[in-house]
């Protein structure tokens, strides 16, 4: 891709164009491209043409939303900057033009000497074709309110169709759309946390754009904090998407010589979702502390025990999960003192010694005995009322207006910028976590930032609430180097691209049911790859929305994410526990696959009753799909589903698992392969329920070309509902016309970019 800036003398920088790659520029043709989108002057406006910054100023003639609202006791609101510097890769701009392959980094400088304010302007462009930019403010005068500092990406005309996701608990990430018209759609999240309602990815495209075709371009601010999303057309035309972090009133004021700087604005464009995804995931798996170690299988606690914690009760359980496989035993709320329930405790970081009269060295060496490593549950930033804490520091409780807030979940926010409360935290975290040897913290964060000040006066603090929580992150790792976090939020209410700087894992929703599953996980997985986002096998019937599934419903949805367990597994029939540890000797075996793959969904005629998605190899050569089966379809047979991402001159043969094998129903297609005792042939490496041998000369599974697997498909079983069929595809020979590097769904992965 490319991303062209015009950075012409003395003005903030515009972005001209960023999408599809515009080949080596020199200046002539840079800034001919340039001036090719200088607008026409119409009457009543403007004299001059507006000129979109990345940080829009009103003071040009531009009517949508402006990139800095502040002001000075109701002056210098309508700042004029002037460009002082700017420097590519730290060299400076020569002649206001420099290309950069592979990706590139633009600071700009600027200044207004009226209203004493400085702007510093960071734009990148990663190797993978991320766009992001974030701006900075600093005062040089009396204190300066600040009310936003945003930034904004120009989308093109023919984007006229809106995609962003919406949701609540236990139903995160909607996806819903509707039309880009002149206005301004606009998403506000005033949870002082990202939010299960949260838009993950404003995306503007074409209209009808879907996972495998349709030029879209997507913004994300990530922040776990207060935010906007917007996507603005106005009458004159222009069409932009941008987001900020949004300030509660008064909650940043700039002294003499303070800054502020914005999160950074991600922007993505592709042609597809998978492509838009595809680049994202790749930017992450770069960075060079993203969790690269195989995501070991976890079983938690919650849905086993809940508050009900008991040692010999908690051994079993680490033994049954030992011997179907489970790498990570993790205990949730309930451990310390006061909590049997979920009105106290909150805070009190000691092992109840009524429950843990020992503490909890003999259950970490018991799970550390049996070779799995041990996570333990905190909510760092909460606090009950009743709890020792809040009664010796209530001034550590956030509150505004003289008045404690309206608890939720019977909790309220413990204010971390508060030094005393933040090394409160910090310290019963440290002596916790080593004396129990604890491998990994499921942070946890539930409850909404209602009346979120900082005592005693009471002034809006969710901003530096969240720094400190990033602060709190970074120093345990900095402490304990191989200690792993999972951001929790009432499940899936923290996503966001600030917030994995700091963790290895998300848990995606608080709903374990594998129907609901079948929108959360792939959608999550728009912003995140699936090694982040944990998906668990939970009990026969679901305990968020009491529906029972099969055991390969739950464990054929949980296999494409971080695989783990929510149920008490000392309860399960030996014939449960073998047919789970079949699915995990499966996770284990295909999750490089999983986490390393380019993730691939198929836009589905009924996405109602049927969704197709999966994984394929960076060099194609496998992939591992699903074919989920959501309700009954109004014709069946079903009809043919295709297969993206493979190499279309290349032959695959594409074999249906047998543990998914209640997908298959009473009759399958040909395809499939002559049917075994117990109806269909298992693909090597997976034990079939029957152990009647399949002739060695039946062929089994389908073998098609790449190209006839993305274009003409395979006939779909006829499936239950709620089933998912797991299918194996393996390239049956090499490529007609040689080997090829893997260039994922969206093409090269090269960026370039060019300023003007």
């Amino acid at each position: 891709m490319s991303v062209l800036l015009d950075v012409r003398a003395g003005e903030l920088p515009a972005v001209v164009h960023w999408g599809d790659d515009l080949g080596p520029l020199d200046a002539a043709t840079a800034r001919a491209v340039v001036d090719a989108g200088v607008p026409p002057l119409l009457g009543n406006v403007v004299d001059d043409p507006v000129r979109v910054a990345l940080v829009p100023e009103a003071r040009t003639g531009w009517l949508g939303r402006p990139g800095l609202v502040g002001d000075r006791g109701g002056r210098d609101w309508s700042p004029r900057f002037t460009t002082t510097a700017a420097t590519l890769d730290g060299a400076p701009l020569p002649h206001g033009l420099a290309t950069a392959d592979g990706g590139g980094a633009l600071r700009v400088e600027a200044r207004d000497d009226v209203a004493l304010l400085a702007l510093t302007l960071d734009v990148e462009l990663t190797p993978d074709g991320v766009l992001r930019a974030r701006a900075a403010v600093t005062n040089a005068g009396a204190p300066y309110r600040l009310d936003e500092l945003a930034v904004v990406l120009p989308v093109p005309p023919r984007a006229r169709e809106l995609l962003d996701l919406a949701g609540r608990w236990t139903k995160e990430r909607v996806p819903q759309r509707r039309a880009l018209t002149v206005g301004t759609h606009l998403r506000e999240g005033r949870r002082g946390r990202t939010g299960p309602d949260a838009p993950t990815l404003l995306t503007a495209g074409l209209p009808g754009f879907g996972f495998a075709d349709g030029e879209m371009w997507g913004v994300h601010v990530a922040w776990s904090g207060n935010h906007r999303h917007w996507a603005e057309r106005l009458p004159s035309g222009e069409q932009v998407v941008g987001g900020s972090e949004l300030l509660l009133p008064g909650e940043v004021v700039l002294g003499t010589g303070e800054t502020y700087t914005s999160p950074w604005v991600y922007g993505v464009h592709g042609h597809g979702l998978d492509a838009q995804a595809a680049r994202l995931h790749r930017m992450l798996r770069r960075r060079p502390h993203h969790p690269r170690t195989p995501r070991p299988v976890t079983l938690n606690v919650w849905e086993a025990v809940y508050f009900d914690h008991d040692l010999s009760t908690l051994r079993a359980l680490a033994d049954a999960a030992a011997e179907i496989g489970v790498e990570r035993f993790v205990l949730d709320d309930g451990w310390f003192r006061g909590r049997r329930d979920d009105t106290a405790g909150l805070g009190d970081w000691f092992v109840d010694e009524e429950v843990w009269p020992d503490g909890l060295g003999p259950l970490a060496d018991h799970v550390h005995g049996l070779g799995m490593k041990l996570g333990l549950w905190f909510e760092p930033e909460m606090v009950n009322l009743d709890s020792d804490l809040a009664r010796e520091h209530p001034d550590w409780v956030m509150a505004t207006g003289g008045r404690v807030g309206v608890p939720a979940r019977h909790q309220h926010v413990l204010d971390l910028t508060h030094p005393g409360a933040a090394a409160f935290v910090l310290e019963r975290m440290t002596a916790v976590i080593g004396a129990s040897g604890v491998d990994h913290v499921k942070w946890d964060h539930n409850r909404d930032l209602v009346d979120a000040g900082s005592p005693p006066g009471g002034e809006p603090a969710v901003h530096e609430q969240t720094l400190a929580a990033y602060g709190l992150m970074a120093e345990l790792r900095r402490r304990f180097p191989g200690l792993e976090i999972e951001s929790c939020s009432s499940g899936g209410g923290r996503v966001d691209l600030g917030v994995v700087e700091h963790t290895q894992r998300v848990w995606a929703s608080d709903c374990t049911d594998a129907l609901e599953r079948q929108q959360v996980q792939p959608w999550t997985a728009q912003l995140l790859p699936l090694e982040y986002v944990g998906a668990h096998v939970s009990a026969d019937v679901n305990h968020q929305t009491q529906r029972a599934h099969s055991l390969s419903f739950r464990a054929g949805t949980a296999l494409f994410g971080h695989l783990g367990v929510e149920w008490d597994l000392t309860r399960s029939t030996p014939e449960q526990l073998a047919e789970l540890r079949a699915w995990i000797d499966l996770y284990r075996a295909e999750r490089d696959l999983l986490h390393t793959g380019t993730l691939v969904r198929m836009d589905a005629a009924d996405p109602e009753s049927q969704l197709v998605w999966g994984v394929v190899a960076p060099d194609r050569s496998r992939a591992l799909f699903q074919v989920a089966t959501l309700a009954r379809p109004v014709t069946g047979p079903p009809g043919r589903f295709t297969l993206r991402g493979l190499d279309p001159d290349r032959r695959y043969r594409v074999v249906p698992l047998a543990l998914s094998r209640d997908a298959f129903g009473d009759r399958v297609p040909p395809w499939f392969g002559l049917p075994s005792a117990d109806g269909v042939v298992a693909p090597d490496g997976v034990t079939p329920r029957s152990t009647a041998p399949a002739p060695d000369d039946v062929p089994r599974g389908a073998v098609l070309t790449g190209r006839a697997l993305a274009v003409v498909g395979l006939q779909a079983p006829e499936s239950p509902p709620a089933s998912t069929l797991v299918l194996r595809v393996e390239a049956a020979d090499g490529p007609s016309d040689g080997e090829r590097p893997a260039e994922g769904v969206d093409g090269p992965t090269a960026g370039r970019a060019g300023v003007s």
